[in-house]
């Protein structure tokens, strides 16, 4: 009897151990989703909590729907006129669907880069290089409505998606780095056209009122002379319009020196 007691107690000490050996507790955080599997059946997706788990019949598989950056390098596409480049991209998602980021593609996130260059590769090549160079955010905002909509059935959010670098070849960098330089020689001598021009328009308007007004010159010269110090001004002035100073006794003085009877 005694020796039933002890192997009944052993049983069920191998039994505790066997299902502690399979039994796991998972925890499933807060910005995190769970998938459960059954032998290999979808059951249910779960939400935050801690679960236990009988692992050799059950799976769980969690998936992070934090939002994510991706960077895809050196995409070699062709323009509209025929000009080789080398695109990279900057893309910002999130995984909206966990079911479907799980079951639709066999790894989203290699899904979504393969999205991103067949969107890309189809914008480019309908556009030429100027285009391209002038309106890249436009062009930005055109791939992330052509190739949201594919995105989002794979289970995930594109949030954004921009053109980060465009790189040209080492002929054709040199030509456009002549291009600009030309542009902006031609702005500059430009601007210098401009300036003499207002200068000269400026010296016409002076000589037009020093024309109509000749006192404005005497005016002028008293205000410079009057700014500076230590200068010496001859004037010359119209004996017809100074009064002479009249001395005592009623004659007037020339204003020259009179010589003296000795000379």
């Amino acid at each position: 009897m005694q020796w039933l007691i002890l192997a009944a107690i052993a049983a069920v000490f191998a039994l505790i151990v066997w299902l502690r050996r399979r039994l796991t507790r998972i925890t499933i955080f807060e910005y995190q989703r769970g998938i459960l599997y059954t032998d290999g059946i979808f059951r249910r997706v779960l939400t935050p909590g801690a679960y236990w788990c009988f692992m050799p019949r059950t799976t769980i598989t969690r998936l992070d729907l934090r939002p994510r950056f991706a960077s895809i390098n050196g995409q070699e596409v062709l323009s509209a006129d025929n000009v080789g480049l080398r695109l990279s991209l900057a893309a910002k998602y999130q995984i909206i669907d966990p079911l479907k980021a799980a079951h639709n593609s066999d790894n989203y996130e290699t899904a979504l880069y393969l999205e991103l260059q067949i969107a890309l590769r189809d914008l480019v090549g309908a556009v030429k290089i100027d285009e391209l160079l002038d309106k890249r955010q436009e062009l930005s905002a055109q791939l992330f409505e052509r190739s949201a909509s594919a995105i989002q059935a794979l289970g995930l959010e594109l949030l954004s998606v921009s053109i980060k670098d465009v790189m040209f070849p080492g002929e054709l960098k040199r030509i456009f780095a002549q291009v600009v330089k030309a542009q902006k020689e031609g702005l500059a001598a430009l601007e210098r056209a401009r300036g003499e021009s207002a200068a000269l328009r400026n010296l016409a308007n002076a000589a037009k009122m020093l024309e109509q007004n000749p006192a404005l010159m005497q005016l002028r010269l008293l205000q410079t002379v009057g700014d500076g110090s230590g200068n010496t001004v001859v004037l010359g002035m119209n004996s017809q319009v100074v009064p002479l100073p009249i001395k005592p006794g009623g004659a007037a003085s020339s204003g020259a020196p009179s010589e003296s009877p000795d000379q």
